[in-house]
């Protein structure tokens, strides 16, 4: 909520089916995707999310937010949902374990001022990005070279790793950006 702040915007917490139908845009943040999943089931809140995003609203989702926003999953479990809000197959745990977590400078397209320093702990990658799907940032070098880790499919972002942990605001802004251009019609 404080980088979307920064950016200036007017983040709200959503817990609600009406506090979601009153915002115009969403960020899915880290954390546990099949945890995060079972909470949008329990507060009646993935099918309503499901329809806002068929329904264009903007949405960034880092980490366990991009599996959710995925259309495929693997290396997930049965009962585990997701919202189909980028045309993306998105392997969960992809880099590793915990001991696994490494850092590099990615170039991310559509920013400017040089690379974004990227931190990823056990987070996902892009196995296959649909055709409507832009590719922002793939891993650069070292034994996951080439891995997309950063999408965007019309007014959805996506990143495998959570920009704010570096104090790097451009996603964010990014999709203030995108939620502005949304709500004007553009």
């Amino acid at each position: 909520m404080a980088a979307l702040t920064h950016c200036g915007a007017d983040p709200v917490l959503v817990r609600r089916e009406s506090e979601l139908a009153a915002v115009d845009g969403l960020v899915l943040p880290g954390g546990e995707s099949t945890t995060i999943s079972k909470l949008l089931t329990v507060f009646d809140l993935l099918e309503p999310l499901r329809a806002r995003l068929r329904n264009g609203m903007p949405a960034f989702g880092s980490c366990a937010g991009m599996i959710l926003l995925a259309s495929e999953v693997l290396d997930t479990r049965p009962d585990a949902e997701h919202l189909s809000g980028v045309d993306m197959t998105v392997r969960r745990n992809a880099f590793g374990r915990q001991v696994d977590s490494f850092e590099t400078d990615l170039d991310f397209a559509g920013l400017d001022d040089g690379p974004m320093r990227a931190v990823f702990i056990r987070a996902p990658w892009v196995e296959r990005a649909g055709p409507g799907v832009e590719v922002l940032a793939t891993v650069p070098s070292g034994p996951c070279a080439g891995r997309i880790v950063a999408v965007r499919e019309g007014n959805v972002l996506a990143t495998s790793f959570h920009p704010e942990v570096t104090g790097d605001l451009r996603v964010h802004g990014m999709f203030v950006d995108i939620v502005r251009a949304a709500r004007s019609g553009g």
